[in-house]
């Protein structure tokens, strides 16, 4: 029976993957964030992965074999994939594409309105100490909590968080976090 898995990739190889396991006509999701850059005096924003080295497939273990996947380039391994398999359930995937769709069609339009010289920063006074827990309050991730582990520039940060039973490192702009 079809279900979503989880799937590790090689170092910076999520968009290999993608295409390769697209070839195989096994379907993919690489959920992804707008993050802005500023290029030659100009702010643009960028699409990176949401979960940097993961993505999401869709596929069959019964019909398509696992270690076909496992030998694709850009693949690094299937998670959780021992004896029995641990999927993903739909929800969670629809939880993330739903929270994707509103934040890319937040951030353009917003980007757009304010122009070159703002870059949206309201609280970013905030000084956060390694450890504090946090709350995001937009994007992807908006209602979740927390650890914030370390700045990452001016306007980032990396948080830890669990998703799947397992803690995760992710950098987000700081001006979507906020203390609990």
């Amino acid at each position: 029976m079809k279900a979503w898995y989880l799937l590790y990739c090689k170092p910076r190889g999520e968009a290999r993957a993608v295409h390769n396991l697209t070839l195989q006509e096994i379907e993919t999701y690489l959920p992804t964030i707008g993050e802005e850059r500023k290029v030659k005096g100009q702010v643009k924003v960028k699409r990176i992965p949401l979960f940097p080295g993961y993505l999401f497939i869709y596929f069959d273990p019964q019909i398509t074999s696992v270690a076909r996947i496992h030998s694709t380039r850009g693949v690094g391994r299937i998670v959780g994939c021992k004896e029995l398999m641990t999927t993903v359930d739909d929800s969670i995937i629809h939880s993330i594409k739903m929270r994707e769709h509103k934040l890319l069609s937040e951030l353009l339009p917003e980007y757009k309105a304010e122009g070159a010289e703002s870059d949206g920063l309201h609280d970013s006074d905030i000084e956060f100490t390694q450890g504090e827990k946090i709350r995001f309050t937009e994007g992807p991730f908006a209602e979740l909590e927390g650890i914030f582990e370390e700045k990452n520039g001016d306007k980032r940060c990396h948080v830890l968080f669990e998703i799947m039973g397992q803690q995760k490192r992710v950098s987000v702009p700081k001006k979507s976090i906020k203390p609990i």
